[in-house]
């Protein structure tokens, strides 16, 4: 029986490792895509740190297909990890380089790179896809409207794709994460100030930042074959907040 094989984009960053870690944890042979991979010396660190995992260097979609072509034949599950900063910005001061960019990271990387590799999804008849995306959109932040409407389209690109792909029996889902520790969103040193780390907790209902673990282990669910009647959904992870 052939091995079952995940994508995890943007490795390095967000929820990347530690849903890359689930996954080889739960029996998948994992592909790590990330951009510092153009970097022979970043990538043989992280295999060093991570022998499950098996780093890619692919950029463009068409590369990313034929490295998955190359190596495996197939793929079981596509874990679209897209991390960019939430620049503040009032809607007077966003700018079409601010706006193109967050839709280009957030957005338009994820539907071409999916969009590329969902034709061996068809061709097996299965798959999972898992966009990890943000709570934000579910509240609003004011002032962040670039990076809001970008998560939100995430969010409807999973709804759409999830009633577009069902007849080739391709689950496709949303973890919309926010408040979780990262060095992307929330790093250890936001924490430090006293003052800072409150102001962050009294939004929280829980009164904590969540843990990469608990991402991952949804992540790894949403990967799983325990998880094949259930499409189209957006899953809050935001300690009460969203």
């Amino acid at each position: 029986m052939a091995p079952r094989v995940a994508l995890v984009t943007d490795v390095l960053h967000f929820v990347g490792t530690s849903s890359a870690l689930a996954l080889a944890n739960d029996g998948f042979t994992v592909l790590c895509h990330d951009a510092a991979f153009e970097d022979q010396k970043v990538r043989e660190v992280f295999q060093d740190e991570h022998p499950a995992l098996a780093p890619i260097a692919a950029q463009s979609p068409a590369e990313l297909h034929d490295a998955v072509m190359s190596l495996h034949g197939h793929i079981d599950a596509i874990v679209n990890n897209d991390a960019y900063p939430a620049h503040k910005a009032s809607i007077e001061d966003i700018t079409a380089e601010l706006l193109t960019e967050t839709m280009t990271r957030l957005v338009h990387n994820a539907v071409l790179r999916t969009g590329a590799l969902v034709p061996l999804m068809k061709s097996q008849g299965s798959g999972k896809i898992i966009f990890v995306t943000s709570a934000a959109p579910l509240r609003g932040l004011p002032n962040y409207s670039a990076y809001v409407a970008a998560r939100g389209a995430a969010n409807a690109l999973t709804v759409s794709l999830a009633q577009e792909l069902a007849r080739w029996n391709i689950q496709v889902n949303a973890l919309a994460p926010n408040f979780i520790e990262s060095p992307t969103y929330f790093p250890a040193s936001l924490m430090e100030d006293e003052k800072v780390r409150e102001r962050i907790l009294s939004r929280i209902p829980l009164r904590r930042l969540g843990k990469q673990s608990e991402a991952a282990n949804i992540v790894a669910f949403l990967a799983s074959d325990g998880c094949g009647f259930m499409t189209g959904h957006i899953i809050p992870l935001a300690g009460g907040w969203a």
